[in-house]
């Protein structure tokens, strides 16, 4: 029983983090992450270090940005009482430039892969240690009000 709520726990977290992101503040994503918790993205070089680092860097997304990620197949592994790891694969749609209500065409996501998450339980709460974005298809976020676009 204690290793399937530990499940659990990791499981929401990684789905709580997606709400935030998408639907919620997406600076707040830092609450979800140990103290020195790590974002990175291996394929350009990016990596956010510790709960301010992160919350300033998603604290600055676009706020005319419209996004949602589909999440599955997130396999937790519990190693210990206290540590925790969890693969999960995502597609992202995202676009700039949108205006709220509006209804915009369908189209392609913009990155498809998976993340590889380590968590640390403290205090009783898990949390989520580290997120590496693993990303073999990828792309530049559309900007609605582009003319370029088509």
């Amino acid at each position: 029983m204690t290793r399937l709520l530990a499940e659990r726990s990791c499981e929401r977290l990684v789905l709580e983090l997606v709400r935030r992101l998408d639907l919620g503040d997406p600076s707040t994503v830092c609450d979800l992450f140990t103290p020195d918790g790590i974002w990175e993205w291996p394929y350009d070089g990016r990596r956010i270090e510790g709960r301010e680092a992160l919350r300033a860097y998603f604290g600055s997304r676009p706020v005319d940005r419209l996004s949602r990620r589909m999440c599955t197949n997130i396999l937790v592994t519990v190693d210990s009482p206290d540590t925790a790891a969890a693969t999960t694969y995502f597609a992202t749609y995202r676009v700039d430039g949108y205006a709220d209500g509006a209804l915009i065409p369908p189209r392609l996501p913009a990155n498809i892969g998976h993340y590889e998450d380590t968590f640390r339980k403290i205090d009783g709460v898990w949390l989520m240690a580290t997120r590496t974005l693993v990303l073999p298809f990828g792309g530049p976020t559309e900007r609605l009000d582009d003319p370029s676009r088509s």
